[in-house]
């Protein structure tokens, strides 16, 4: 009993996590959203914070890697869920796909 509470547990703080990394990903997308429409707005030269452009779409990659790291983290927390012996606990609730979804082939390119 004492390791299905702790799954739950477990189970809770991944949904947390998994919440709170796409938050943040739509925040830093709305921001650099936001960063274009204020240059429009503002008149200026697409030169003047570039710099800034580049660091926000950086942190969107980075974002959206960890997220994927946390995704293949919950599929590994599966296999650990049967290794103790709880394959009746659902470590989950949202509707997923049959299948993982693939890691990006050259569409995604590190901003250094």
């Amino acid at each position: 009993m004492k390791r299905k509470i702790v799954a739950h547990k477990v189970a809770d703080q991944l949904f947390t996590a998994e919440l709170a990394i796409d938050r943040a990903l739509s925040e830093t997308a709305r921001l650099t959203s936001l960063l274009s429409d204020a240059r429009v707005e503002a008149g200026l030269s697409a030169v003047v914070g570039q710099s800034v452009m580049d660091r926000t779409c950086a942190s969107i990659v980075m974002l959206a890697n960890g997220r994927r790291e946390l995704v293949e983290a919950h599929d590994a927390l599966a296999v650990v869920k049967d290794q103790i012996g709880l394959r009746t606990v659902a470590i989950g609730g949202m509707e997923k796909p049959d299948s993982n979804i693939p890691r990006p082939e050259g569409q995604i390119r590190r901003v250094v």
